[in-house]
């Protein structure tokens, strides 16, 4: 029997897990509260209550390849980074290559989930909605996928701060920001160093007479640009680095990372030092921000301690007055009011999550929750990757652990990153983007063989192993596989590079150094993986290594021409 699959919200996680039921021939219906596709991305010029919000200027903090769909680059003309209209005609044109929109019921909001009274022996939903008329309606679903998103219920903690209630100025959050018309010439201070506080307090310090930023712990800012001005999350996002990152002492890594950091712009004496090593939490991107230090445009302040008159007081002790506007950037809670109760713990309303995925307590798992999680790594993939896993278990072709396993997990989890991130619900939140990818593709069936694309195919294994973890990976091999998948592993720089090409440059000579690299990298891969398998495996090393070196010799020549 064919299953019906609630997917709720029409933004990027609902498109791709309609395109996921589709595909394992299941039966989805969208609903979105809006009239038209992109969540978050769709920027209006006004905020509604429970619904995302982001500010025009906003451009994306991860790259085209790297937050693309698994099989649907984007267009090679986009830019690396793109401005949210970009990114939103990039999901009409998803949509309409898969014609999506037909399974969405726009303008339907949806009002509560729960379950059926035969669920222990169904495991079906009851799915009230709210049509655009004010109607209710009421269905049954064998699964429900939410794609509602998790920014749509901002913190504005006035209550911490003594002397808000006389304060002259205007208090508002993030949520609220659109763009920096009604700074202009004003006194303002920015509460938070997350990416949007970042990008808000850079934005508003070209307009206003003076702009702080106010942080508790500050922050290691790192810009969008790698060397060579190539996008940043391509040279660092590889499956050698993540394995390198293993083998090197984390101390080591940080204190290299500083280094090459502080060269660039020192963080103490800018006043950006976190208490924090680099890689204990997400730095914050961001192109502009020590530009606007280094101009005056932009004070770094410490932490806010409370309000008074028309001043503010920092921890230090510091006052600044005659302050117009404060603007908080502190982040959501996230609430999802239509779900049952029984499914969340604590007094927030948080939900707990296996793999930030599936809710343990359920008799079954056919409920599953999308993009509740932060990451180093772009958001994209990876909900498409749990939407791909959510179906297989929801149609019993993946199964998951006991509930005391499943919250064993969870809890160990948790406490592992406790060590960065003192809040329990932030450490919740954190996953590593490589390995949670791996780990929802072991469980799809979809990780590639990397020993066995090493002997049969070096030139994809030198792009797959050592290059960016570009999301095509996981169509190259098992359900859903894409023909496609090769050659877009194998023309992403070329992509990349489109963009930029509006000017003809000579192109140089090649070297030798372009000759050998790849074979040198193509035979050091050998013995990895050599190492890596050869405790658990039987594997043929030398003959292996043989063939690979008799395929490099084609290999040479595909790299040559």
């Amino acid at each position: 029997m064919v299953q019906r699959v609630a997917v709720v919200g029409g933004g990027s996680s609902g498109l791709v897990c309609i395109k996921v039921c589709v595909d394992e021939g299941l039966e989805p219906v969208c609903f979105e509260s809006t009239d038209d596709i992109g969540g978050l991305w769709k920027f209006k010029d006004s905020t509604e209550p429970e619904r995302s919000s982001i500010y025009r200027s906003l451009v994306v903090n991860t790259s085209k390849e790297m937050m693309c769909f698994s099989d649907f680059p984007m267009p090679a003309a986009y830019p690396n980074y793109m401005h949210n209209s970009q990114l939103l005609q990039y999901f009409r044109l998803y949509a309409e290559h898969f014609d999506l929109l037909k399974y969405i019921n726009f303008q339907t909001t949806v009002k509560s989930v729960t379950q059926r009274p035969d669920f222990s022996v169904s495991g079906q939903w009851d799915v009230v909605t709210i049509n655009r008329d004010g109607e209710e309606e009421r269905h049954v679903f064998d699964g429900v996928l939410v794609c509602s998103g998790h920014y749509t219920h901002p913190v504005l903690p006035l209550s911490d701060f003594p002397g808000h209630e006389t304060f002259s100025g205007k208090c508002f959050h993030s949520w609220d920001y659109k763009d920096a018309d009604t700074c202009r010439g004003k006194r303002v201070v920015v509460v938070g160093i997350g990416n949007s506080g970042g990008d808000i307090a850079a934005e508003i310090s070209r307009s206003a007479e003076k702009t702080f930023l106010s942080t508790r712990q500050g922050a290691w800012v790192i810009g969008r640009m790698s060397s060579n001005g190539l996008p940043l999350d391509m040279t660092a996002i590889t499956r050698l680095n993540n394995i390198l990152m293993q083998l090197i002492p984390k101390t080591l890594v940080n204190w290299a990372a500083e280094r090459v950091l502080n060269q660039k712009y020192d963080h103490r004496l800018y006043g950006l030092q976190p208490r924090h090593r680099l890689l204990d939490k997400k730095p914050l991107i961001n192109d502009d921000l020590p530009g606007r230090i280094l101009q005056g445009a932009l004070v770094m302040k410490p932490n806010l301690k409370g309000f008074n008159g028309s001043g503010v007081v920092f921890e230090d002790g510091t006052v600044e007055e005659n302050i117009d506007a404060v603007v908080f950037c502190t982040g959501y809670n996230g609430n999802f009011p239509f779900l049952p109760p029984a499914l969340s713990d604590g007094s927030k309303g948080e939900l707990t999550l296996y793999k930030r995925l599936f809710p343990p307590s359920l008799q079954h798992p056919t409920l599953a929750v999308m993009g509740l999680f932060q990451t180093k790594g772009p958001i994209i993939p990876v909900v498409e990757m749990q939407a791909r896993w959510a179906v297989k278990v929801f149609t019993g072709l993946s199964r998951l652990p006991s509930k005391e396993k499943m919250l064993a997990v969870i809890e160990s989890e948790r406490k592992r990153n406790m060590k960065s991130y003192s809040c329990p619900r932030q450490a919740a939140l954190q996953v590593d983007y490589i390995p949670l990818l791996d780990f929802m593709a072991d469980e799809v069936g979809v990780r590639p063989n990397f020993l066995r694309l090493l002997l049969r195919d070096p030139l994809l294994w030198v792009k797959v192993f050592c290059g960016p973890c570009t999301p095509y990976q996981y169509r190259l091999t098992g359900p859903g596989q894409w023909a496609g998948a090769r050659q877009a592993i194998l023309s992403q720089w070329e992509r990349v590079a489109q963009p930029f090409r509006t000017r003809a440059i000579p192109e140089p000579e090649k070297t030798l150094s372009v000759l050998f690299s790849p074979w040198l990298l193509t035979f050091g891969g050998t013995v990895i993986m050599a190492v890596l398998l050869s405790k658990n495996e039987a594997v043929p090393v030398v003959q292996g290594a043989a063939q690979t070196l008799d395929r490099c010799t084609i290999f040479l020549k595909d790299i040559w021409s």
